[in-house]
């Protein structure tokens, strides 16, 4: 059949060009635009090839075989097949398992069932040269590319090099069309520029060591300036920070900072993916919080297909992002607009209930730390801080009621 495939290790791919772009190749240091990435591979392969394009084979590891976001995007897509191995952790460090495996039974049988006329390997492991060579024996032209290295020199098995019928580099230029470096905070896109509580959120100290459970403790603590206040004969012990505050010891912050002291009611529990730790001394929401709805009650059941479907096709897992996309969707939903101004004058805190069901969310997008399925804790409030930045672009954008002017 005069007609092409591609098989793409993305292992070596995304690693290769996490290599080239950030410097190392961990795939965590790059965003990936993968629509833009497929259309640029099969616009490569039917120009090298010069035959149409039957279908591209994605191969990539996963934990426990289950479809992380971006293989969900990908195997929803036009001519796009998606094969998974196993991913496993073993001293520190990913491995996978099976995928080559799969790329060599894929090789060869297409080549059997003389299913294409030349197959295109986005590869560089030598265990593919058996499937190499065979699928040669049937006929089949076989195209090797690389990811341009970057030290300039080989990532590839050189017996694979040498086997292969024609080779082509995909260099800087065509891999920055789709994949590029992430910025050293984590958020792929610089948002705009939140209001100054939110950086806050992000930097702000612990006013008090002792509220931090001692295994979430730093092993060791680098020393504090005392604050102007205690140097003046206030007798206050200053600990040093934990890293991220929570919204409880972010309110005991505000009430040592210029603003007045916050009740004990002012004070709500953050959850987690597993739901609530009580805390003695947390006094029960006020009916005011306990009657705002969530956005499963808001939701309607197209609603929640059209979620799923802008889920797997146009959000990236971005945490500040999917922060953002929930909050726009919980706003867009509500009937009586009063809840969202009590909400906005609640910062930094977030309803419980609400808050549990952002996190829950935030979960389907790969974000679970995988040896204990927590989200890590600067996703969290990266996650926290998209869900007010599109809460505060909402209220400033809306006068306020007549009776609050």
């Amino acid at each position: 059949m005069d007609r092409c495939v591609v098989l793409v290790d993305a292992g070596y791919l995304l690693g290769a060009a996490a290599s080239l772009l950030a410097g190392e190749p961990s795939r965590s240091r790059i965003t990936v635009d993968h629509t833009a990435l497929i259309q640029g591979l099969r616009e490569r392969a039917e120009a090298d090839t010069e035959r149409p394009l039957l279908r591209i084979y994605w191969f990539d590891g996963a934990p426990d075989r289950v479809p992380q976001p971006e293989h969900r995007r990908l195997r929803v897509m036009p001519r796009v097949t998606v094969r998974l191995g196993a991913l496993t952790r073993s001293d520190g460090r990913w491995n996978q398992k099976g995928v080559d495996a799969a790329m060599h039974a894929e090789l060869t049988e297409l080549a059997r069932n003389r299913a294409c006329s030349d197959i295109v390997l986005v590869t560089g492991d030598g265990d593919l040269l058996p499937g190499m060579m065979a699928a040669k024996e049937h006929g089949v032209a076989v195209h090797l590319w690389a990811v341009q290295a970057a030290d300039g020199d080989y990532n590839q098995s050189e017996d694979l090099v040498a086997e292969a019928d024609e080779r082509r580099v995909l260099d800087r230029t065509w891999i920055t069309k789709a994949v590029r470096a992430k910025e050293l905070g984590g958020i792929c896109a610089p948002p705009p520029a939140p209001r100054p509580e939110i950086a806050a959120i992000l930097s702000a100290p612990l006013p008090d060591a002792t509220l931090a459970p001692a295994a979430e403790r730093p092993t060791e603590e680098p020393p504090r300036t005392v604050p102007a206040a205690a140097q003046n004969g206030a007798e206050e012990r200053v600990p040093a920070p934990k890293g991220v505050p929570t919204p409880k010891d972010l309110a005991a912050l505000r009430a040592h900072g210029p603003q007045p002291p916050q009740p004990a009611t002012a004070t709500l529990r953050w959850s987690s993916d597993k739901g609530w730790v009580d805390r003695p001394g947390v006094a029960a929401e006020p009916p005011e919080v306990a009657s705002m709805p969530t956005l499963a009650q808001l939701t309607t059941a197209e609603q929640r297909w059209a979620d799923r479907e802008e889920d797997i096709t146009t959000v990236g897992g971005d945490p500040y992002e999917v922060g953002q996309v929930f909050a726009r969707r919980w706003m867009s939903r509500l009937g009586d607009q009063s809840h969202l101004q009590k909400l906005s004058g609640m910062y930094p805190r977030i309803p419980h209930r609400i808050d549990g069901e952002l996190l829950r969310y935030a979960a389907r997008f790969g974000l679970l730390a995988h040896k204990d399925d927590q989200i890590d804790e600067h996703d969290r409030y990266a996650i926290r801080a998209g869900f007010w930045r599109e809460i505060d672009v909402r209220t400033a954008a809306e006068p306020a009621p007549a009776g609050e002017q």
